[in-house]
Parts: C-alpha cells; structure tokens; sequence
C-alpha cells in the first residue's frame, strides 16, 4: 500500500503542527521540510516529534557532506529518516546509511539532478532500510511548469520509490498503475482551503476508494 508523506515546508513550526492535526488520520509520513530546519534548526524537528510521536518523521535535511554529524543530529532530535542527495560523493551516502543503521533508522537518498549512472551506483545500496526519491524540485517546477512524470518502472523490484514534485490529484491515475511505496505532497494539501479533506481525498484516491 502506498503511504503518504506531508511535505511541510515554508512554514512556521505552529503552522506546521497545526496541519500536521488536521491531516495526521490521512498520512503516514510527516516531513519536516528542508526550510522549516534552515529557518527553526533541530527544534523544529523535536517539536514536531513531540507532537506526533507515532508517525513516521522525515527529516528533509538534504545533507551533501558532514554526513555522520547532521544524520545523528536529526536522529538525536527525534527523525525516524532523514535525507541525504544522491549526488553527494559515495562516502558521504554510504555513511549516512551506516550511521542510519547503527541506530535503527531509515534513510531516503534524493535522487534530484542524479544521471543514470550515479543512480545505477545507488541502487546497489538498496536494503530494507533505504528509500529512493524521484524528485523534481520547486524551482523546476515553478520556473519551467514541470512535474513528476512517474517513471518508476524503470526500477528494479528491490528498490523503494518515493515521488516528488508537483504531485495532485491528477496525478492519481499514474501513481495508482505504478505503486511507489512513498507518495511525497506538499502544496496540494497544506495549501488546499481544507487540508483535512484534500488529504482524506488523496488517501481514498491511493487506495483505489
């Protein structure tokens, strides 16, 4: 069954958890967006897990170097994954995903501005305990219009697709035929004028109701 993860992102920690209320029935993942921890640090990840002590929390710290100091400061503050870019140097992903292991953590390796050859080199990490995300970013999407066109088919069964980037309900169709077990919405929930409903319509969308 695909899972939800809530991209909270250009925030304030109280807007965050205020949304995180109103659609915590309708998601599985809630992500401490990469601008909520540049603007808010680590309090915003700890305020976010005191809350929602239950559900999976994501970390979207984006880390590229100094892999084993900002993973444990994510995991110390109460993340359960954390992020790391897929075009980072292959020592800096494989320590990540040593410290991740060390504390029964996860791991998602942003697959973003990647080539075919780097991501053919990352997916010979996959295990249990590694997510892969296709990734289009903001401001490809807002400068050019694109989206996330769902080409996980081309992966390998043993590899654990998440999907980002412009995700809406048009976009059902797609996920529905290609099964990512991770569904990454942003806007088209935390900007909907009621987030609890468009949250609720994505998760009955997903599962086919």
């Amino acid at each position: 069954m695909m899972m939800i993860q809530l991209a909270l992102d250009r925030l304030t920690i109280e807007e965050a958890l205020k949304l995180g209320e109103l659609t915590e029935e309708h998601v599985d993942w809630l992500e401490v967006g990469t601008s909520l921890i540049k603007e808010y640090g680590m309090d915003s990840v700890r305020r976010m897990k005191e809350r929602f002590p239950d559900k999976t929390l994501l970390a979207d710290m984006k880390t590229i170097d100094n892999a084993k100091y900002e993973f444990e400061l994510c995991f110390a503050a109460g993340a359960d994954v954390v992020t790391v870019m897929g075009v980072s140097p292959l020592a800096t992903v494989e320590t990540c995903l040593q410290t991740a292991q060390s504390l029964g953590k996860k791991v998602m390796i942003d697959l973003l501005n990647t080539t075919p050859e780097q991501q053919q080199r990352l997916f010979q990490l996959a295990s249990q305990d590694v997510y892969y995300c296709e990734h289009v970013s903001k401001d490809e999407q807002e400068v050019s219009g694109k989206r996330n066109d769902l080409a996980v088919a081309s992966y390998a069964p043993d590899v654990k697709v998440a999907v980002a980037g412009g995700i809406s309900m048009d976009s059902l169709p797609g996920l529905v035929v290609k099964q990512p077990e991770v569904v990454i919405i942003g806007s088209a929930i935390t900007k909907a004028a009621d987030p609890q409903g468009a949250a609720k319509a994505f998760k009955e969308g997903l599962q086919g109701g």
